[in-house]
């Protein structure tokens, strides 16, 4: 790693930093940024590339010796807390960043054909907020699901909000991303054998949509149940981040137990 002490704005390779309110142009560079310590170290133990990391002292003290282990090229800024905030433009809390490369997304008919089996797939229509989309992201990788499809119509898992919400767990996932879902869930059937029963026991891909406008049409003519999560007092729907979590951890448990008994049709 290369060490370089911030003292000014204008250090050369800050660049990224200075337009956090910008992902447009994080995206278009193919970058994306870890904030906070818990992010940070997950993207240090990951497999992906590190560009950049912009830290306090006394984060430095901490990760010198995790950056130095993964022995990489990356350019390490130390600074002032308080001109940390003037470079990105925000309070930090916690006083450490960095930059790293967006992962080339993967092709995931050839993923399918190496993945255990059975396989447990989320694909997303329609999430444009990043928030959700990050804590939909960390259930994925809490319940174990092995790769997440994210439609046309839904925002960037590497947004900014996106990987702080996720906790860094983005890293871990595989995430495919698709020019039309529809298209991919029409492929997606000839692999899956999906019967009238929820069994979650066999592949199964799973479909979440916004909670204002749902799946559209055109991608739910594609799937093969609707199914909808029973709550009480009236209460007609939740957070799409929530029902990913409540529907994976069924599933997790039915595979999981092999007590579990055959659910009964969707409703």
């Amino acid at each position: 790693m290369k060490l370089i002490k911030v003292e000014s704005l204008e250090v050369p390779g800050l660049e990224p930093y200075r337009t956090m309110r910008r992902p447009a142009e994080h995206r278009a560079q193919g970058l994306f940024v870890a904030e906070g310590e818990k992010v940070v170290r997950r993207l240090v133990a990951s497999d992906l590339e590190i560009v950049s990391v912009l830290l306090t002292e006394e984060w430095l003290k901490v990760y010198s010796v995790l950056l130095e282990s993964r022995n990489i090229e990356a350019r390490v800024f130390v600074a002032e807390k308080e001109l940390l905030e003037r470079i990105v433009g925000y309070g930090l809390h916690q006083g450490i960043m960095a930059i790293g490369k967006v992962p080339a997304e993967i092709d995931l008919f050839q993923t399918l054909e190496k993945v255990e089996k059975p396989r447990l797939l989320v694909a997303v229509d329609g999430i444009a907020n990043s928030e959700n989309m990050g804590v939909l992201v960390r259930n994925c990788a809490a319940f174990g699901a092995q790769a997440l499809i994210v439609g046309e119509t839904s925002c960037d898992p590497y947004l900014r909000r996106a990987v702080r919400n996720s906790m860094g767990t983005v890293f871990q996932l595989r995430i495919s991303g698709t020019e039309s879902l529809q298209s991919t869930l029409k492929r997606l059937r000839e692999q899956f054998s999906i019967g009238i029963e929820i069994d979650l026991r066999k592949d199964v891909c799973f479909v979440f949509g916004s909670e204002g406008e749902g799946i559209s049409r055109a991608v739910l003519d594609e799937c093969t149940i609707n199914a909808r999560i029973p709550m009480d007092n009236d209460v007609d729907s939740i957070n799409v981040a929530a029902s990913v979590g409540v529907v994976l951890y069924e599933a997790a448990r039915q595979r999981n137990d092999p007590r579990a008994s055959k659910p009964g049709k969707a409703g």
